[in-house]
This record gives structure tokens, sequence and C-alpha cells, in this order.
């Protein structure tokens, strides 16, 4: 077999045409690939950018805070009207309504972050302990009919004020006052976490949230927050602190109440402030419980936080008078933010006390609570 050699003129032709033929394919095939690249390269970067958006930047509404502001603290029938000028501020990042039934509504509080409940929505809230039927609510009946009847409270709520709506909470103590030292000699009982599940449980059926109450007993709010971080840091669970069971002076619980100081509380707000920036969570809410004058000390010291709103609740029972007089000579008398009011089943119609206290009665008085808590 023989090979034929491209110096044969007669084939010459025939080479030169194969060459020109497949130098014009590549062309056409660089020339198309190119522009298919281009086109792809096109729609790929225009998806891009259509994928690609500048975040939202919320921000707190201050008109209607303000506004909410003002009928928590005059008790007004509606939030339909224009705040007087002359009582805010909004510019400077503090607010000059405070909730005091004073003629004069002039001290000043900070306004919060984005995302906080108060006083956008008015928390309604049952509490006691899992295991005791004797400290409140949550233990007195099986957990669904309780719910149910939480459920019923929230829909008085908000047929009572119906232009703020209603925040359903889980008021669970999670650290209880105790009798008896223990072995730890605090006179306290941690519960377990299975408990404090168990609240998060109940509380997210209802589409709540759930407040961990500390009675430290012998022990200090240093001590026990920072055991309960890993629920704190979670945005649906707030805290609460009862000085009624803050024994400062050594004595048992039970045996004489309790005091617990600004610096304390201050404590504890700015842990939970702590946590929320470093978590990126909503505004926290930190309730303190009070019915005498000497529960707590150097109340003017006391400072909310952007993270943190603070809620001083009226704890004590007894006749729509008697409850009353202690919500002016407690909570008025010594204004810090937010107020809150605490409804007994039981003891608040022990005799001679005919009945509780009605919705409208609570909603009268000024300033209007925006934390409702029933035992």
């Amino acid at each position: 077999m023989s090979v034929k050699k491209f110096n044969n003129r007669r084939d010459l032709p025939i080479v030169i045409g194969l060459v020109v033929i497949s130098v014009f394919v590549l062309a056409f095939c660089l020339v198309n690939y190119t522009n298919l690249f281009s086109t792809s390269f096109n729609l790929l970067t225009s998806d891009i950018k259509i994928a690609v958006t500048t975040p939202k930047t919320e921000t707190l509404d201050f008109a209607d805070y303000d506004r909410r502001m003002f009928v928590l603290a005059t008790a007004s029938s509606t939030i339909s009207f224009a705040v007087p000028m002359n009582i805010t501020a909004s510019s400077t990042g503090t607010s000059t309504i405070i909730l005091s039934a004073s003629s004069t509504i002039s001290k000043k509080t900070i306004y919060p972050n984005v995302g906080a409940i108060l006083p956008f929505k008015r928390v309604v809230a049952y509490y006691g302990n899992f295991l005791s039927t004797g400290m409140g609510v949550l233990g007195q009946y099986p957990a669904p009919e309780m719910l149910e009847k939480l459920r019923a409270e929230v829909a008085k709520w908000e047929a009572a004020d119906p232009t703020t709506p209603v925040m359903p909470a889980i008021d669970y103590i999670a650290v209880t006052a105790q009798g008896s030292a223990g072995a730890s000699g605090k006179y306290r009982a941690q519960m377990p976490d299975k408990e404090i599940d168990h609240a998060l449980d109940l509380a997210a059926q209802v589409n709540g949230i759930v407040i961990l109450e500390i009675q430290a007993g012998l022990s200090t709010v240093q001590s026990e927050i920072p055991l309960l971080e890993k629920y704190l840091k979670m945005p649906q669970v707030h805290l609460a602190l009862d000085p009624e069971f803050y024994m400062k002076t050594g004595a048992p619980p039970g045996t004489v109440v309790g005091t617990m100081d600004a610096k304390e509380i201050n404590y504890a707000a700015n842990y939970l402030a702590d946590l929320v920036r470093a978590n990126n969570l909503p505004p926290k809410i930190l309730i303190v419980h009070r019915y005498t004058s000497a529960m707590v000390t150097n109340y003017q010291n006391i400072k909310p936080l952007p993270e943190v709103q603070i809620v001083m609740d009226m704890d004590g029972w007894g006749s729509p008078a008697k409850k009353n007089t202690t919500y002016s000579k407690t909570i008025v008398a010594e204004p810090v933010q937010f107020t809150g009011f605490k409804l007994f089943y039981k003891n608040d119609i022990l005799p001679p006390s005919p009945r509780m206290m009605s919705y409208n009665e609570v909603m009268n008085l000024k300033p209007r609570p925006i934390f409702i808590q029933y035992q």
C-alpha cells in the first residue's frame, strides 16, 4: 500500500478547499460559542442582580409608642389622638412619658429596640409551679384545662381593650423559695430542665412567651440568673424577680418579707441586655414583684435599657379597695417604666373581700397596667 503525497498537483485544489471549509466552520463555531457564553453570562449575572437585595431596616414606630404610653399613663379610652408635643422627644432617643398618675408626666424613659412587646401588646400571664397546687394556677389544673382558662382570659382582655393585642404567657417559678435550708443551705429549690421545657411547650401551644421567676431565698440573683442562661438566650423567654423571697437578713423565706435593691435589679437588666446584644434578640421583659415599699429600695436608680423593659408588678391580694391602695403606694408613687397587676383567683375573694376586681376596674387604674398576672 502506498501513501499519496500532497505535492501531487491534481490533489492540491481539493486540499485547499478542505482547509478553507475547516477554517470557516471553526470560525463559525467560535463566534457562536462566544455569543452563547456571553448570553449565558449575562443571564447569570442578571440572576445574581435579581437575587441580591438590600435588607430592609426596621425602625421603632415612635409615634405609636408615644401614643400608647400616653394612654397607659392617663388610662384614656382611646389611642386615636395626637400626643401633646411637650411630652415627646423621639429625636433624642428618650420619651418623656412615664406611667405615673401625676398631673405632670415628665420623667424620661428610654425607647426600646425594635421588636419590643410593650406597650404594643398587653401580657396576660398564668403563674405558678407545676409541682405545687398551692403556688398558683399553673399547678392547679391539668395542662389542657389550664390552657383553655388562659385562652379565655386572653379573649376577655382583648374585649376589654380592643386597641391592645394580648400576648399570653406561662409565668413559671423556676427557682422556688423553701421553708427548709436544703442541701445547699440556700432555702431555695432549682427546678429541673424538664419542668422548664414543659413551660416552653405550653407557651408554644398558645403562641405565647415564657417568664422564668426567681425566688432566690438566701441565694443571690448573681448566682441564680446565669444558671438559666441557656433559656434566657431564647427569644421567647423573659425573667421575673420576687423580692418577697430575697432574704438578705438570713431569715428563712416566709418568716419576714424580703427586700431587693436597685443594684440587684440593674444586675439582672444588664445581664439580659448582654444576652440580647450577643444573640441579636428582641428586647427582654424584666418583671419585679412588689407590694410593700421596703421590698424594693432605691427605685430611682433602676435603669431601663433599650434591650430590657422593666415592669413593676403589684403583687398584693385582698379586696379591690385594698389592692387599689397598695398599687398607689408601692407602684404609682415610685414609677420606673411599666406597671403590672396581679389577680388572685383564691386570695382576692377571701373574707371580707366579696370579689375579684373586674377588667374595667383594672383598666381604670392610673397608670393602666400593661402586664396582668393570675395566680
